[in-house]
């Protein structure tokens, strides 16, 4: 376990918040070992766990072996959310939420926030303005492994926060920010004395947004997909491979028994292995020594047992055992293989649906934070904004434009809708520009109409004059013949 040091106190910071800090800085040190043992197993580092029974320690400290199956957990299911931008209400951006999106790059912080979410069960998104760069709003991402929270279970939100931004060559923390309500303390470490700055804000809580996997009433922050069964399997996996490993040397070189032979004759033994061509001579009593080769021993039995775990990591985790390296004798059928998607799609909409009030809230607290708005004023371009994700499941595009153009041909306002365009698998930059193209077909429709009726007007107009005056000299010329009548 790794060990920090004591967090002194924080010159800049009243008592009355020291509490707190001191209290989130006991949470993060608290949770930091299980959260860096996930890590490890994410990445693949995790060491081998020998019960010293068919292996000796010796072997096992020089076995090194990679199962990937956890971050396979982490990264099958974070591949089916992908992010497709908001749908904004009217379809006008009033609040610049493009140009927020590219400012922050939410197309690279939004994956790399649920992976981390999957792997440590929760990830936090920071919004920031900054002071250094005329108090801009930024919206940074924040592992578990670095940062700490307390949940206010009455108001169903964080109640504060603490990132941890730097630390140094021993390991003691140098840098970190600590989020509470209308506040943000920027803290940092100079020889050994904390100093915080305080930043404050116009958000009556922490500017922290959670991203969660599978949140619980229990546990508000969420479990990880790296679960205590999938790393004890992983365990099990690497002690198998490492069986298999010691076996495959022994299985390499055949082992043979002269019976009746002076132990001495074989000088070199690996040389009289590898040699196409030995001898053996008599012994003293002129009798030829009776060799015996011993029966080599089978893979079978750990070939079995790690096919076994492998299906049981496909239970616990929902992933076919053909993609954790694993082939049946009997190839999963079709509708196997839909079950089998279906189950991670589900989980996958279900997570979508709740990473969205997540990236909602973020991108309203950034919008309010910029143009000076208090949360009770929020408007409705801005509590209309909804997020959006390309399908989790796998549809043809013969599939998708069929069922497209028969809906059209009930509702022509489907064909014309950013939701139908979704519908037929479009993604964000393409409908945008469909969209773009349909307003400026119905805006020069709308001028063709304008100047065909400003013509028509004028047609009738002249008409109408062309009849007044034609009424006029035919009421004229009546007077004349009158007038000689008379």
């Amino acid at each position: 376990m790794v060990e920090f040091s004591a967090l002194g106190p924080i010159s800049g910071i009243p008592d009355s918040d020291m509490d707190t800090v001191q209290r989130l800085y006991r949470v993060w040190i608290r949770k930091y070992e299980r959260n860096a043992l996930r890590t490890e197993y994410y990445n693949a580092h995790e060491r081998v766990k020998n019960l010293g029974i068919a292996v000796p320690d010796k072997l096992a400290s020089r076995f090194h072996a990679c199962v990937g199956w956890p971050a396979k957990a982490v990264k099958t299911l974070a591949d089916l959310s992908v992010f497709d931008g908001f749908h904004l209400p009217d379809g006008e951006d009033t609040h610049g939420v493009e140009q927020i999106m590219d400012a922050n790059r939410f197309d690279l912080i939004v994956p790399e926030t649920i992976i981390n979410a999957y792997t440590h069960s929760c990830a936090f998104l920071t919004v920031f303005q900054d002071p250094d760069d005329g108090r801009r709003v930024r919206v940074i991402p924040r592992p578990a492994t670095w940062s700490a929270a307390i949940w206010d279970y009455m108001r169903n939100r964080i109640k504060a926060a603490l990132t941890i931004t730097d630390i140094d060559e021993y390991g003691d923390v140098t840098d970190m920010n600590i989020w509470l309500p209308n506040m943000v303390y920027r803290c940092f470490r100079n020889h050994g004395a904390w100093k915080a700055v305080a930043c404050p804000n116009d958000w009556p809580y922490p500017t922290v947004v959670p991203v969660c996997y599978d949140p619980q009433a229990e546990r508000p922050f969420g479990r990880s997909r790296i679960t205590r069964p999938l790393m004890a399997l992983t365990d099990a996996a690497i002690r198998t491979m490492l069986r298999m490993e010691v076996g495959a040397e022994f299985y390499s070189a055949p082992s043979l028994w002269f019976l009746g032979l002076d132990p001495e004759a074989f000088q070199d033994k690996w040389s009289s292995l590898v040699s196409s061509i030995n001898s053996v001579s008599r012994d003293q009593n002129d009798e030829i020594p009776t060799l015996q080769q011993v029966r080599q021993m089978t893979m079978q039995p750990h070939s079995d047992m790690l096919r076994t775990i492998a299906l049981m990591v496909s239970s616990e985790t929902s992933i076919p055992v053909n993609d954790l390296g694993i082939t049946m004798d009997n190839p999963a059928s079709a509708e196997a293989m839909m079950a089998a998607e279906r189950k991670l799609s589900r989980e996958a909409d279900r997570q979508n649906h709740l990473f969205s009030y997540a990236l909602e809230e973020t991108i309203r607290m950034v919008v309010c934070l910029q143009e000076h708005i208090p949360p009770s004023d929020m408007p409705d371009t801005l509590t209309g904004i909804r997020c959006q994700w390309q399908p989790t499941k796998e549809i043809s595009i013969g599939a998708r434009a069929d069922a497209f153009s028969k809906i059209a041909g009930v509702s022509e306002a489907f064909a014309r809708s950013e939701t139908g365009w979704r519908y037929a698998g479009f993604d964000h930059d393409d409908i945008a520009d469909i969209m773009d193209t349909i307003r400026s077909q119905d805006a020069r429709g709308i001028l063709d109409r304008l100047v065909g009726d400003a013509g028509k007007a004028q047609k009738q107009d002249s008409e109408t004059q062309q009849a007044d005056a034609t009424e006029t000299r035919n009421a004229g010329e009546s007077a004349d013949v009158g007038g000689l009548t008379a």
